[in-house]
């Protein structure tokens, strides 16, 4: 027990490869085994005295009878003690190699959505300015209103920058001043249905509906002269939220689909932050138009 210190630092000195290994504990192993049964000997020797027995017993007849035994002995306790010792001390680097590669991969994470999320604003403020800029001579005070309404969402955007996910309940409201936007471009032409169930406190990744919406408006219903209807339906179906916008507009090419900048990163975004349990499906709606579905774990806000 004494000597598990001297051990314990014997094993981190002989740790780097196996070279040093060997030329570490063979001597040393020997050398303390020699050391620990001349003590013990001694101190049994000392204790029990040169005549256990009524004979005349020397120290060198106990060194004759007991030094193999006791060397032998501690030996093999030092071999023993050194692999339970680093046994342990792998164990704890493991971990601890674990625990940094775990906090690693969390932050490298948070950084991919970040820079993800950070590619809809400008992609969003490019197409909404160049609106705008349209609106300018044609329609001043429409201009003006729209302005108006981008400075409210961009306000609502900047309160929740550092939050990757927010309840859905929050996420509409981020999409009211969307669409708010919108309105003043399509005016009467485009008919919003929002329905979230008692979904609104489920937690979903913040902006997430946003550049769906905004897909089916510039593919979808711009091109109409006759504008169309969204829809933005949210149900909890199995411990899944599914997430769904639908429009009338005029559906997907013949060709395929074609994924965007929004498209493509929000289905970066599903994949990083949930994996294989998040999924996106866009296809064909029934009548006509394009319906985009979200399907991710269902988790509620705590309050």
């Amino acid at each position: 027990m004494l000597l598990t210190p001297l051990v314990s630092w014997l094993g981190r000195l002989g740790a780097e490869d196996w070279r040093r290994f060997w030329m570490v504990h063979v001597p040393s192993s020997l050398g303390i085994a020699v050391l620990q049964s001349a003590v013990m000997l001694s101190l049994y020797f000392w204790w029990c005295g040169p005549n256990p027995k009524g004979n005349i017993y020397t120290f060198t007849d106990l060194l004759h009878d007991e030094a193999i035994y006791k060397f032998h002995l501690a030996l093999l306790t030092y071999w023993l003690m050194l692999v339970v010792l680093r046994g342990l001390a792998s164990r704890n680097s493991l971990k601890d190699e674990r625990l940094r590669n775990a906090q690693l991969e969390t932050k490298l994470a948070q950084s991919q959505l970040q820079v993800l999320r950070m590619q809809l604003q400008p992609h969003f403020l490019f197409n909404t300015l160049n609106a705008i800029s349209a609106l300018v001579l044609a329609d001043p005070p429409q201009a003006k209103l729209m302005i108006a309404r981008l400075s409210d969402f961009l306000r609502l955007t900047l309160e929740e920058r550092h939050a990757q996910q927010v309840p859905l309940s929050r996420e509409m409201q981020f999409l009211e001043s969307y669409l708010g936007i919108q309105k003043v471009r399509f005016q009467d032409r485009l008919v919003t249905h929002l329905d979230m169930g008692d979904t609104e406190n489920a937690m979903v990744p913040s902006l997430i509906l946003q550049p769906l919406v905004e897909n089916a408006l510039r593919h979808g219903l711009l091109a109409r002269t006759d504008g169309g209807e969204l829809h933005i339906v949210a149900r909890r179906i199995d411990g899944e939220l599914h997430l769904r916008v639908e429009d009338d507009g005029l559906g997907l090419p013949d060709t395929g689909p074609v994924e965007g900048v929004g498209l493509s990163n929000t289905r970066a975004r599903l994949r990083a932050m949930f994996g294989d349990a998040a999924a996106m499906d866009l296809s064909r709606r029934l009548g006509g138009g394009t319906r985009v579905e979200l399907r991710l774990p269902y988790v509620e806000s705590h309050p």
